[in-house]
């Protein structure tokens, strides 16, 4: 059945996501970053006091010299004032060394508490999600994305925070020194502000693109890796290589436009800004040659040889906190364009529970009654509480209804039209059908990994939205066609269906799925390590141990999508015989390509384009001669 769409359209960087990331970053770690913008802020004020220094160490000179004194007395009257400097010099740089530690250590700790929301969150969302995003985007999020922060955090933010620090500071002693003077100031920063709006809008964009296709560059990697023996086998090697080039090509433009645009913006700043300082070298030596010395004309204090130098460096740390931050824009971008996108995660939805029957442990003894128990036992209760305080039990027999069902991934699709059916406690129901016709579909609807549109779906009576999802799914034993084993060992991943399980269970189990002897074959028998998803393992080895895993679970309904799909023939009986014991006293709906895995089956639902078109016993619909005969004798074929 036609699952929804992948999302394709890069998206753009969301309004109010600085003042989001920052809100996060202080409400976290406020005291930390209030002690980082102390340091930037002595940082600065220790370089803007430097170029005061130059202006007093000038004058002084300057003052000592006219008078007449000696090289010793020149000395003495300049010492105090190199020492002064070299102190802030030193204040500077070891506040520089303060804020530049506290931010590594508060970014990492930032960025380990947001893969761990990241994970937490999408945990809790729906399977819609991930049918509708590339594995390789998602992971592509957890590392590119988070990168960008990285750097946003850790070195331009503090970066940009110093540089308007210095700027606030060196403006208003300019201001003292000469307004004229700071008229050219006041000319080259209109300048600059226009080129940053207009290059760093047009960046923003492309920044917002090229992280979009590091995701798809991501998601096509993974997804060729993932295929890549199918490609040989088809020898796809060129195809494959073309679809990524497509993807790649995409990367580079949108990666070039924007480099290219936030790039380009520092040398430009830098040009200005030198610009600025041979105008102002020219403009103040004019003013000193003139000897303009009136306040009310030049500025607020006659002009000296010491204020015009300390004047041009004052300009040239000006002009470096626009260079500097041109050079960050890139970076903000980049991180701007990560936290949208890391944010846009955090924003999806969480699947919606609102059920409130849950499921417990039973103990059913022998004359019919039951007590609710702590330990695990075959046989469970429904917990059913109600708005008076009280709570009443019913004991989970496993009986299925759905009721006039219809599903569409989308409200505009329906997929699944008018689907009716039974399941008894102990029955066993198959599904056949060419592909895509909705079994697997039907399956995914009786745990709720999707909502129905219409019509109901009871369980032992109850309609499954009022039971509590983990409950009901916990319910459910699932056997998939597609194997996905973990990092760890055999015993591991068969305990991943009870984590409680003990190892005398785990055995048990094994032994149900037919996987016994073949594990204690293994190297290390049950603690043999499992690697990339079982690669040191057969297909058919694998999906044994998948079916020991939902053996273990011992859930009184079970899901067999494709279960023995990827087991031979041979070891398909043996696997079958456990699978009957795995059965016996539980309701189990099969999902089978092979009919000879379905002629048990108290009944076989045939199913095409999402309805069911016939529906009985395996010699009922022999007799039939309909659509389930022409598939058993091969008039017809499953696709």
């Amino acid at each position: 059945m036609a699952k929804p769409q992948m999302k394709s359209k890069p998206g753009t960087i969301k309004k109010g996501t600085f003042a989001r990331l920052l809100k996060i970053l202080f409400k976290n770690y406020k005291w930390r970053l209030t002690l980082a913008m102390f340091c930037i802020l002595i940082n600065a004020l220790a370089n803007v006091s430097a170029s005061i220094c130059i202006k007093n160490f000038t004058n002084t000179l300057e003052s000592t010299i006219k008078a007449g004194k000696g090289a010793s007395e020149i000395f003495q009257s300049v010492v105090p004032l190199v020492i002064i400097m070299a102190s802030i010099y030193f204040i500077g740089i070891f506040a520089s060394w303060g804020w530049s530690i506290i931010m590594a250590v508060t970014t990492q700790k930032y960025l380990n508490k947001l893969r761990i929301e990241m994970f937490e969150h999408m945990e809790t969302l729906p399977i819609k999600y991930f049918d509708t995003h590339q594995r390789g985007d998602v992971m592509s999020i957890y590392t590119n994305d988070t990168d960008t922060i990285r750097q946003l955090v850790s070195s331009s933010l503090p970066d940009i925070f110093r540089s308007i620090f210095t700027i606030i500071v060196v403006v208003a002693i300019m201001l003292i020194y000469s307004v004229w003077l700071m008229l050219v100031i006041v000319v080259g920063t209109i300048f600059m502000l226009l080129l940053t709006k207009s290059m760093g809008s047009k960046a923003s964009k492309y920044f917002v693109k090229q992280q979009y296709w590091v995701g798809k560059v991501e998601g096509n990697i993974e997804e060729s890796i993932k295929g890549l023996k199918v490609i040989k086998v088809f020898t796809h090697e060129e195809e494959s290589t073309n679809g990524f080039d497509k993807i790649n090509e995409e990367l580079y433009n949108a990666a070039t436009t924007a480099n290219i645009n936030g790039n380009l913006l520092a040398p430009i700043m830098g040009n200005i800004g030198n610009i600025m300082y041979v105008t102002l070298a020219i403009v103040g030596s004019a003013f000193l040659m003139m000897n303009i010395s009136n306040p009310t004309i030049v500025g607020m204090v006659p002009l000296e040889i010491g204020t015009v130098l300390a004047f041009l460096t004052l300009s040239k740390t000006y002009t470096n906190c626009f260079y500097i931050f041109a050079q960050q824009i890139t970076y903000v971008m980049m991180g701007l364009a990560g936290a949208s996108r890391i944010f846009a995660l955090l924003d999806e939805k969480p699947e919606e529970d609102n059920g409130y029957v849950s499921l417990v442990h039973i103990k059913k003894h022998e004359d019919g009654t039951f007590e609710v128990t702590d330990e695990r036992t075959r046989d469970y209760a429904w917990k059913h509480p109600h708005s008076d305080g009280t709570v009443t039990y019913t004991e989970l027999k496993g009986d299925i209804v759905f009721d006039h069902v219809d599903f569409g991934y989308s409200p505009d699709k329906i997929v699944l039209n008018d689907i009716s059916l039974y399941a008894h406690p102990g029955q066993k129901i198959a599904f056949v059908g060419a592909t895509g016709a909705g079994k697997t579909t039907i399956t995914n609807l009786i745990n709720r990994f999707y909502d129905i549109a219409d019509g109901k779906i009871r369980y032992d009576g109850i309609n499954i939205n009022k039971i509590k999802k983990a409950d009901l799914r916990h319910s459910l034993g699932i056997v998939l066609q597609d194997t996905s084993l973990f990092t760890g060992t055999v015993m591991s991943n068969i305990r991943y269906g009870y984590l409680e399980a003990t190892d005398e269970e785990v055995y048990q189990a094994a032994k149900i799925a037919n996987a016994y002897d073949f594990i204690t074959r293994l190297p290390e028998g049950f603690n043999t390590p499992l690697i990339a998803d079982g690669a040191n393992l057969s297909q058919g080895q694998r999906q044994l141990i998948s079916i020991a895993r939902a053996a273990v679970l011992d859930a009184p309904v079970m899901i067999l999508d494709e279960a023995t799909s990827s087991i031979d023939t041979r070891t398909e009986k043996l696997v079958q015989k456990g699978m009957d014991g795995l059965m016996e006293g539980r309701t189990v709906f099969v999902i089978a390509h092979r009919l000879s895995t379905v002629q048990n089956s108290e009944a076989i639902m045939v199913l095409d384009h999402g309805s069911i078109i016939e529906r009985g016993t395996h010699s009922d619909l022999i007799q039939k001669r309909g659509v389930y005969y022409q598939l058993y004798t091969g008039a017809f074929e499953l696709e």
